[in-house]
């Protein structure tokens, strides 16, 4: 049975970052392949910076093409919006539930408002939650801490985010090395985030 994380995010666009905590998690955990599972715009909170489903879908598929532990998912742009993690999961469960079981990824800040989470129980009951490390305020001592359904991932601190990514390409910066190269080139020919 495959050991597959779920990396859940906008990814707009996916950068380096979210590619080396994937791929750190596929080759220093017991996780067997990383799916980047792209959030859809939701219909109710319509963002101007945040680029169609597919052409982060297209970003994201660029970017893990040439790791074949990694892959990009757009399994939630079929499911009814607005959308829960819990929904994900179960419809996950039962289309590959035989052969994969199935994780999931945050950041420690993502973990601290797990409470806030549709069904958190639920999952934390069947689903095991990796965390890696963020630079965050105040004291990471939360609920979730010693769960035994929550594993602790010395993953190395990236603090690049998509949002400075957008803004800082909009203002003329090269940005090209935080992202991946095919990434980069999708993005540029685009010419998206200007």
């Amino acid at each position: 049975m495959k050991k597959t994380g779920l990396f859940f995010g906008t990814f707009n666009p996916i950068h380096i970052g979210h590619l080396v905590i994937a791929n750190y998690l596929v080759e220093f955990s017991d996780l067997d392949e990383v799916w980047f599972v792209i959030t859809p715009q939701s219909p109710f909170k319509i963002k101007k910076t945040l680029l169609h489903n597919n052409h982060r879908y297209q970003m994201v598929f660029e970017a893990v093409k040439e790791y074949p532990k990694l892959k990009a998912s757009k399994i939630e742009f079929e499911l009814p919006q607005p959308n829960y993690t819990i929904n994900t999961l179960v419809h996950l469960e039962e289309k590959y539930g035989n052969d994969r079981k199935f994780c999931l990824i945050m950041g420690e800040d993502n973990l601290k408002s797990f409470h806030k989470w549709k069904n958190y129980e639920v999952i934390l009951e069947n689903h095991e939650i990796y965390v890696y490390p963020r630079i965050s305020e105040g004291s990471s001592e939360h609920q979730f801490s010693s769960h035994p359904k929550v594993r602790w991932v010395n993953a190395p601190i990236m603090e690049i985010s998509s949002t400075f990514i957008r803004k800082q390409h909009k203002l003329g910066k090269n940005i090209r090395a935080m992202l991946p190269d095919a990434v980069w080139t999708y993005l540029d020919e685009m010419n998206f985030y200007r």
